[in-house]
């Protein structure tokens, strides 16, 4: 029996998207975040989850669509990725959550060429679902290391004990 895998499908824009679902910590609707100065235009701001600081992306922003329009359905998908070592939590603001894909290696066609509206390096594949296309995002290169911890440093408050040493 062939192997298979789940993936969670969500909306930006008119296009639909998929990431493996164990690189997904979360769901929740979004209702608003704390815009941080000085951060890219893809960075929606920052919510506070749990008494942590979660750092949201516009991922519509970061695909080079135009910005989410908040809805009733808008919600934050939240990944954990690893960067240096260290397990980090980010959320990307998506129109909303469409549905969980099972899919098997054979269902899964290398990323097209043309034709998206998105730079092709982002994607790892596309599946047909529901007769169209749902595009297989590479969480790893949309949510890049060198960037998320760029971001990571603005939005952290500095580090007091360095602070008062100087």
């Amino acid at each position: 029996m062939e192997g298979r895998t789940q993936f969670l499908a969500f909306l930006v824009g008119r296009d639909e998207y998929a990431v493996p679902i164990l690189k997904v910590r979360e769901i929740f609707a979004f209702e608003d975040a704390t815009r941080v100065p000085a951060t890219p235009s893809w960075i929606r701001g920052v919510v506070n989850l749990r008494g942590q600081v979660l750092p949201v992306i516009d991922l519509a922003v970061k695909l080079g669509l135009p910005s989410t329009v908040v809805s009733l359905r808008s919600c934050v998908v939240v990944f954990e990725l690893t960067i240096d070592g260290q397990a980090t939590c980010v959320g990307a603001l998506v129109d909303e959550v469409s549905q969980v894909l099972e899919l098997a290696e054979r269902e899964i066609e290398p990323p097209p060429s043309f034709g998206t509206q998105i730079r092709v390096e982002y994607l790892v594949g596309a599946t047909l679902s529901k007769g169209r296309f749902a595009l297989l995002l590479d969480t790893d290169r949309v949510l890049s290391a060198d960037e998320l911890l760029a971001v990571a440093e603005a939005v952290e408050p500095p580090d007091q004990t360095a602070a008062a040493a100087e």
